[in-house]
């Protein structure tokens, strides 16, 4: 991964880097840490979520998967294909996985956050990822093998693999919903106060950057991105719902969760 004039140090996880496929290798490697625990799998819910004979729900780090038809709601593109792949990677390995915990172990719905591993050392994320069947994501602090699964991705994406086959990403002015998006555009402003950092987009989109993560970074080159062309993802959030927008405020806002979600084209 090139080192982007925008990060403050050069740690292997955080920096913001410039989206150039060319720079990157060509094969992944996300390595097993040593010898894991492994635990056996009693059913696989989705693209990213498995549950174990123990009880426990596991929510894959560092991959979101296409959701599955529920609510009423239609399946995702690809949330099919997505799940019959991860079932197939854990039948390869004899129905039992490697547990990676997350330095936090827990999301807010109780489900144990962890890396997976196959019976031949092999990351799960990675190969669900360079199959083209999610989307890498970092959220702090477990984000120990974001760079790997950046690669991965870039595989699937150089490949048109997957979700890939045709560009996931859209525009901030045709955001309809909250939820995870892949968004594309011109930074128009950018202010800073107590609550961090926050990025304007042309048209009805905000990204708010954390303090904790501008500690990380070089705040002069990030003010610099004014007219720059961006890519960031995460969850988008509707601020006209609850108390309303504020006047002068963008109804969409996406909080970054770390500093790889948002990348700076060429």
């Amino acid at each position: 991964m090139t080192r982007s004039p925008l990060t403050k140090k050069a740690p292997l996880i955080g920096a913001f880097f410039f989206f150039l496929a060319s720079s990157l290798p060509l094969l992944a490697a996300c390595p097993v840490p040593g010898k894991l625990p492994t635990y056996k799998v009693e059913k696989v819910i989705d693209g990213d979520t498995l549950r174990l004979v123990d009880g426990r729900s596991v929510r894959l780090i560092g991959l979101n998967a296409p959701e599955l038809a529920r609510n009423g709601k239609p399946a995702e593109p690809y949330a099919e294909a997505a799940h019959k792949r991860l079932q197939a990677l854990v039948q390869e390995s004899r129905g039992q996985v490697g547990l990676r915990v997350g330095r936090e172990p827990k999301d807010r719905y109780g489900r144990t956050l962890a890396h997976l591993y196959d019976s031949q050392g092999r990351n799960l994320e990675e190969r669900m990822l360079a199959d083209g069947l999610g989307f890498r994501v970092a959220i702090a602090p477990n984000a120990a093998l974001s760079d790997c699964q950046g690669i991965a991705e870039r595989q699937a994406r150089m490949g048109g693999r997957g979700i890939w086959r045709q560009s996931p990403w859209q525009s901030p002015w045709r955001l309809r919903q909250g939820g995870f998006a892949l968004l594309q555009g011109r930074v128009s402003a950018i202010e800073r106060n107590r609550g961090g950092l926050w990025v304007q987009l042309e048209g009805p989109l905000v990204l708010r950057v954390e303090p904790r993560l501008l500690r990380q970074l070089d705040v002069g080159a990030l003010q610099g991105l004014v007219g720059r062309r961006i890519e960031a993802r995460g969850w988008v959030i509707d601020r006209s719902r609850g108390r309303g927008v504020k006047t002068g405020q963008s109804r969409w806002m996406l909080p970054l969760t770390h500093a790889s979600m948002l990348e700076v084209l060429p």
